[in-house]
């Protein structure tokens, strides 16, 4: 008896809409509202069981819907000025630097363990993986020229659920690299890049994958391939998971890694920059390649290798900050020390930090000291990392140590909600041109109230109607009653202060603190005339018992009386949450919840059948771009 053969049969996109291929692969579509609606109104159902991936949308549409898209004189009215906005986009000439003095005469290579671009594209855990996509898209807008290096993570960051009794659950779910927008990056020559890293014992390969962020490239590596055995494949598989032996191959095949992918790929970086210290060992990497190519002592091209190298520290707690035994460098790295002219003390002494259980390999003392340029990420923090780091400049007085500051932002794109943008539009003039210019903002002052009041209203109706949705669906998959499931459609309100804490959930962030006086809480919240919520989202690390216990303590108090309804946990928070959260919402369209085929309900089945009898009528509420 002959095996059946499962054969996917891919849709072909007519000619006239061939270009919208090149759209998908550029993430410059996510922050251009007018293309997100455009393949929204592809097939508004099938772009939300794809979680907005045009990617995915383009592979599974029916070939009748798209020839038939490619008659319609509207839609393609809609595609070319789309299309145009594109190339002008892609072909402006690369002079919008503020300070064009400054520009560096090379690309800036960024090198980060996380990038946040957009929810379909899970490889991103926090506000680095948030910070790190947002500086890309800025980069692209301002033209300038840089190339970000991180992981591609084929099993990406885990998605959450929330048990009946507040616990987290934690779900890999292999990325398929055919519905993503990643391409093989390739040599000048045309070649796949495939870089190798030495390991204990062996050596792992990496493949690198290219995406694209408006006009930067961001080239990932993989070690899910041949010749790799099954748990090298694995190695790069999830974001921040194993233990810490993972932890230091991860970092190796990154920071040493990246440096050998952009020489395969023919890039000479004028400035390399690595946010947090992950991706240290680049700068290790660089050293290697002067000592052993150029001749240089050790001392020589380290100080050739910081003249160009930035570093900016994050995290302001000294347990977050990545540090190794040295019993576990001596076996990684034994074979490596010597190519820098290095014997083994010097080589563990370069980055030695003396902790309370011992001395460690500090990724974070090895990035300052082999950069000349850093910073935190707020006025705060660099007050806060001076202090911290003070040991590795004796005798310099704490406000002179070499770590400065930029306060981190946003890309403004990405997080304005629509309506806001058309408010500023009309009534704030060079606000896209000049947006770091104070002046250009007192005209926000001439935005009619009952204009900026009716945005918001509508903003925050749509984040409502989301986030009903994910509690009537968890209510489901709980097996709650048949009336816990129908008052999900009435948790929240409208006019209530709504207030949100929104972020990874590690234990120096203190998400429970508003929770200390649980009585005079009770009484606010609940005041008739000034009614309050609160929205909890966020994941803990799976290994961090701590950060889970703080969510369960949420969710048990969100269950108590005179907090039902007015404290809530909304699971698997990522960026299309956190965008209905700043924005409050978006712009009126009818919303629909998210069906049982969508990628997002799969990953929160349950009472699918129940759900079929329950589910609420369709409504017309404000929301943001459809699905976006």
């Amino acid at each position: 008896m002959r095996a059946l053969t499962e054969i996917a049969v891919l849709p072909v996109l007519p000619e006239r809409l061939a270009r919208l291929e090149a759209l998908a692969y550029n993430l410059w579509w996510s922050w251009f509202p007018p293309a997100v609606e455009l393949f929204h109104s592809m097939d508004p159902q099938l772009w939300a069981a794809t979680y907005h991936n045009p990617v995915k949308l383009l592979r599974r549409m029916r070939q009748q819907r798209l020839d038939a898209l490619a008659n319609d004189s509207a839609f393609l009215e809609r595609y070319d000025r789309v299309m145009q906005h594109f190339d002008t986009y892609m072909n402006a000439p690369k002079d919008q630097f503020s300070h064009a003095d400054t520009r560096p005469t090379g690309p800036v290579a960024y090198f980060s363990a996380e990038f946040g671009l957009h929810e379909s594209l899970p490889i991103y855990s926090g506000g680095l993986g948030i910070l790190s996509g947002d500086h890309c898209k800025a980069a692209s807008d301002l033209g300038l020229t840089l190339v970000g290096v991180g992981f591609l993570y084929p099993q990406g960051y885990f998605s959450q659920r929330i048990s009946f009794d507040g616990r987290q659950e934690a779900r890999y779910e292999k990325i398929d690299l055919g519905e993503v927008p990643a391409r093989p990056a390739r040599t000048p020559s045309g070649e796949d890049v495939v870089v190798h890293v030495e390991l204990p014992g062996r050596v792992v390969s990496a493949r690198v994958w290219e995406i694209r962020v408006g006009r930067v490239a961001l080239y990932l590596l993989d070690t899910d391939v041949d010749p790799n055995a099954p748990e090298d494949r694995e190695l790069a598989a999830r974001l921040y998971g194993g233990d810490q032996e993972m932890r230091l191959s991860q970092e190796m095949i990154l920071g040493i890694g990246g440096v050998r992918a952009l020489r395969a790929l023919g890039i000479a970086p004028a400035v390399w920059h690595m946010n947090e210290g992950h991706s240290a060992f680049l700068g290790l990497e660089r050293v290697r390649e002067l000592v052993q190519g150029a001749g240089l002592t050790f001392d020589e091209a380290r100080e050739v290798v910081a003249a160009s190298t930035l570093f900016t520290t994050h995290t302001p707690v000294p347990a977050g900050h990545d540090a190794f035994p040295f019993d576990l460098m001596e076996r990684y790295f034994s074979t490596y020390w010597p190519q820098l002219g290095l014997d083994r003390d010097r080589f563990l002494n370069l980055a030695r930090h003396d902790m309370p259980w011992g001395p460690r390999f500090s990724m974070t003392v090895l990035a300052l000291r082999l950069s000349a340029f850093h910073n935190g990420v707020s006025e705060l923090h660099g007050h806060v990392s001076r202090r911290m780091w003070a040991s590795l400049w004796p005798g310099v007085p704490e406000a002179e140590i070499p770590i400065g500051h930029i306060t981190n932002g946003v890309h403004m794109p990405t997080w304005l909600a629509p309506e806001i943008a058309a408010l500023f539009d009309r009534h704030v003039p060079g606000w896209q041109e000049r947006p770091d210019d104070p002046a250009v903002w007192d005209a926000v002052e001439a935005i009619p109230d009952q204009a900026l009041w009716q945005a918001h209203r509508a903003l925050k109706q749509r984040l409502v109607a989301e986030l009903r949705d994910r509690v009537t669906l968890q209510r489901l998959r709980h097996g709650e009653s048949d009336a816990r499931v129908q008052a999900a459609g009435e948790v929240l309100d409208p006019n209530a202060l709504t207030i949100g804490f929104a972020r990874r959930f590690a234990t120096y962030k203190r998400a429970t603190l508003i929770f200390r006086d649980l009585e005079r809480l009770r009484r606010l919240i609940n005041d008739p005339q000034r009614p309050i919520q609160l929205i909890f989202a966020g994941k803990a690390h799976p290994a961090d018992e701590p950060g889970q216990e703080l969510i369960r303590t949420i969710h048990t108090i969100s269950q108590q009386d005179g907090f039902v309804g007015r404290v809530l946990f909304v699971e698997d928070y990522d960026i299309h949450i956190a965008r209905l959260l700043v924005q409050g919402g978006g712009p009126l369209v009818e919303h629909t919840p998210p069906s049982p085929g969508s990628q997002w309900y799969q990953r929160h089945e349950g009472g699918h059948e129940r759900r079929a009898q329950l589910q609420r009528p369709r409504r017309l509420v404000a929301g943001g771009l459809p699905g976006g």
